[in-house]
């Protein structure tokens, strides 16, 4: 069977059951969609792909001929900017986590539902046309394009890396994907995800932020999915999990890497059924939230090394913006400096007008490990040390011992790799706290595992203590 309508489609069905493409194309045609172009072949596929500009294919898996997986690689190698939903009788975990890794959009099971049919499919259409915007603005990176420039003014940027970044932010806000943002400590991924919350349809509902490294076995089903009352031996009364609270409005998953194994399929489950159970009932609720989910890990790894779950990871990452590193972005520098000048000055009292021109020189060569969150940290200490109207390199040396180190003898530090400056900025801030590892991971910005996970290879004792000399 084959069926090409004579006016364009962006939708191509593809299936060797005939009954199957008569019944798609009726639930299409009458929620009111384009009809769709059948084949029935599946060796026609890439014939009909050269001649036609198709945006979605709905690929059956196993078909006589050409299975599904193999067309499906064939397709996205070929026509990487087309949209694949595999549509199968198959419900296997391995099939639907290696189609998505293939690049399939989604993986439906049969018999299909025709409301989640048509939602899968307006979702796919809609992330074609988010795709085919950011290849734009990825050529193209300019401020000045960006249509609403005031949500963003919170996030100080003049470095041209950051105009994707926030075209990114801006082209996925109003759908309801779900987002996945990497980047290092410190780098503003909380920041961008509350723009993200104010430039979505979501904006009027609550945003909620959750540090995932905090949570470890029935602490993480009571926070998240809530209680009856009775549930177990305390609850006194019914408890609203973080799905709930956040219902209608977004939820940010951060440090989402430093979620147990044993727990990401209970979290891969609510986002993937919309749906959830409260610990002590048998009542459904259903859940409408948006997830944003940040790391500053490299998530790849993570998911190659068997650390993190691909198929949550392909949940996710329906769009993923990366935040680059203070030193990828120098001109963001001293517009940040005196942005943290400003603010701290007026906190304190000050008359601090500028920053000299010895301390601009040192901050633009420090390579800043701890990202923004350290550039303000290092301000905020000089202003407090500073007894002029200009902020001076003196002041900042004061408090600040890694920065000091570094703009004394700068031939030597930059020669040194990213992590060992981390390593060292590390052991200072557990000196300076005394080792107390839970204040130090605040200070660093990082979780308390992560914290200790890097302990761990730089060697250190299970409890970090140090002899201070009086």
């Amino acid at each position: 069977m084959e069926s090409i309508p004579k006016e364009s489609t962006p939708i191509l069905v593809v299936d060797d059951d005939r009954g199957v493409l008569s019944s798609v194309r009726a639930i299409l045609v009458s929620s009111g969609m384009p009809e769709p172009a059948l084949v029935s072949d599946s060796r026609r596929v890439m014939d009909l792909l050269r001649g036609n500009q198709y945006k979605l294919i709905l690929l059956d898996l196993i078909m006589p001929h050409l299975g599904g997986m193999e067309l499906l690689e064939q397709i996205k190698k070929n026509f990487p900017s087309i949209e694949v939903v595999v549509v199968t009788a198959v419900d296997d975990v391995a099939s639907a986590v290696q189609a998505m890794r293939f690049g399939a959009y989604d993986y439906l099971v049969k018999p299909l539902s025709s409301e989640k049919l048509i939602i899968v499919i307006n979702r796919a259409l809609e992330r074609y046309s988010l795709r085919q915007g950011i290849s734009l603005f990825e050529r193209t990176q300019s401020f000045s394009d960006l249509k609403r420039l005031s949500a963003f003014q919170d996030m100080i940027a003049e470095d041209e890396i950051m105009a994707l970044v926030f075209h990114q932010a801006e082209a996925v806000a109003p759908t309801d994907y779900n987002v996945f943002i990497s980047g290092e400590s410190g780098t503003g991924k909380e920041m961008l995800t509350r723009i993200i919350h104010e430039l979505s349809n979501r904006s009027k509902g609550p945003f909620l932020a959750v540090n995932m490294s905090a949570f470890s076995g029935t602490l993480f089903e009571d926070e998240f999915f809530g209680h009856t009352k009775g549930a177990f031996t305390g609850a006194s009364g019914e408890k609203k999990g973080f799905f709930e609270e956040a219902q209608g409005g977004t939820l940010f998953l951060d440090e989402i890497t430093e979620l147990d194994l044993s727990l990401q399929g209970k979290l891969l489950r609510v986002i993937q059924e919309r749906e959830l159970y409260r610990l002590g009932s048998t009542k459904l609720k259903n859940v409408d939230v948006r997830i944003v989910a940040a790391t500053n890990r490299d998530i790849n790894k993570e998911v190659k090394e068997g650390r993190f779950r691909s198929d949550l990871f392909y949940r996710l990452n329906m769009c993923h913006i990366r935040i680059p590193p203070l030193r990828e972005r120098k001109k963001d520098i001293l517009p940040l400096a005196r942005h943290f000048l400003n603010i701290h000055s007026a906190k304190n009292n000050r008359t601090i007008h500028s920053i000299a021109s010895d301390l601009e020189e040192a901050l633009m060569r420090y390579p800043f490990p701890g990202n923004i969150r350290e550039l303000e940290n290092i301000i905020a200490s000089a202003v407090l040390l500073e007894r002029g109207n200009v902020l001076r390199l003196s002041s900042a040396h004061n408090l600040e011992p890694s920065f000091k180190h570094h703009s004394h003898d700068k031939n030597n530090q930059e020669l040194l790799p990213l992590v060992e400056i981390e390593n060292q900025h590390i052991r200072r801030v557990l000196d300076a706290t005394g080792g107390n590892r839970t204040h130090a991971a605040k200070i660093l910005g990082i979780g308390l595992r992560t914290l200790q996970r890097r302990l761990k290879i730089l060697g250190e004792p299970p409890h970090h203590t140090r002899q201070h000399n009086s």
